[in-house]
């Protein structure tokens, strides 16, 4: 590995081609990433894309009538320094505003590697040339945000945000609110029931853990298992059971935590101001995301959640 200062004008110009030529492979990935749920985005970056193409043609044009046929292999991870790009198999799932962040970041450094090269380059037609290339890299956040007037329109990107927040619910929101409605409901019968069996504060804790992990781990399972997300839509089954499960774990750990007060009518006490807490969480993420009527929401979630809790204060007191 090398330093930046150690580079000849031929090693950096080399190097320029070497930047070009990844650069312009990440944005056509990026658009073929895109292509089917942002294609009006797809068509942005596979401009930006040809564009990095023909600047690197341009390059190597020079290169050759400057220093020869042979262009050596130098690239950024052999610059110390350097902070190599990363793939776009590693960025996955792509967020579309986080790719068009990376975008405006590599243009910058682009842009600064070429000043950098011109402030100690020495030969006056490189000095240009790596002038004119820093130059052509600032404009390019101007013609990506052309391109984006031109072929992101309101109706466009109207189109591709809704279908991103379709996807979030779909995702994420979705299977976690399935989860926490399960590990906020369900357990509430074993938790109270041990707690007014016993009315002892770790022994209803003990049970709450553990029906809380059990349904997290089969909730979990429930969710990856049920679909593989490719017609639906839904996503990596992976992501959506782990997303069920936590969600599984958080929604009975919630109230079974208060039970490590020992006093056992305080923690009751405490548990029961938890459940209502958790019941009005969910009622609120359907209404905010499910397009649920407030009242309905609470309603049909606080009776439900009612039932299962004197359920469990039934069976304990029998």
């Amino acid at each position: 590995m090398r330093n930046f200062d150690q580079l000849s004008e031929r090693e950096m110009l080399a190097l320029a081609i070497s930047n070009e030529e990844e650069d312009g492979r990440i944005y056509a990935d990026i658009a073929d990433e895109l292509l089917q749920n942002y294609p009006a985005s797809a068509k942005v970056f596979s401009e930006m894309a040809a564009e990095e193409n023909e600047h690197r043609r341009k390059l190597i044009d020079l290169f050759a009538s400057k220093f020869g046929e042979h262009i050596p292999l130098v690239r950024r991870q052999d610059i110390r320094g350097y902070i190599p790009q990363k793939p776009v198999w590693q960025m996955r799932p792509l967020g579309i505003d986080a790719v068009r962040a990376r975008a405006r970041d590599m243009e910058h450094a682009a842009a600064r590697f070429y000043r950098q090269a011109a402030a100690r380059s020495t030969d006056a037609s490189i000095r240009k040339l790596l002038g004119d290339l820093a130059e052509v890299e600032d404009q390019h956040e101007q013609t990506a945000a052309h391109l984006e007037q031109e072929l992101l329109t309101e109706t466009a990107r109207h189109s591709e945000d809704e279908g991103q927040r379709r996807r979030f619910i779909l995702q994420i929101i979705q299977p976690g609110l399935v989860g926490l409605m399960d590990g906020s409901v369900s357990t509430l019968a074993p938790v109270f029931a041990a707690a007014f069996a016993t009315h002892n504060s770790w022994n209803a804790f003990l049970v709450g853990l553990a029906a809380s992990i059990g349904a997290g781990i089969s909730m979990g399972f429930a969710e990856a298992l049920a679909d593989d997300g490719k017609l639906s839509g839904r996503g990596a089954p992976l992501l959506r059971g782990v997303v069920c499960g936590l969600m599984t774990v958080g929604g009975g750990i919630g109230h079974t935590l208060p039970y490590l007060i020992p006093n056992f009518y305080t923690a009751t006490a405490v548990a029961i101001c938890v459940v209502v807490l958790e019941l009005l969480t969910i009622s609120y993420i359907q209404f905010r995301y499910m397009d649920v009527p407030p009242l309905s929401a609470a309603a049909k979630v606080m009776l439900g959640g009612a039932l299962v809790l004197g359920a469990g204060i039934l069976i304990g007191q029998s």
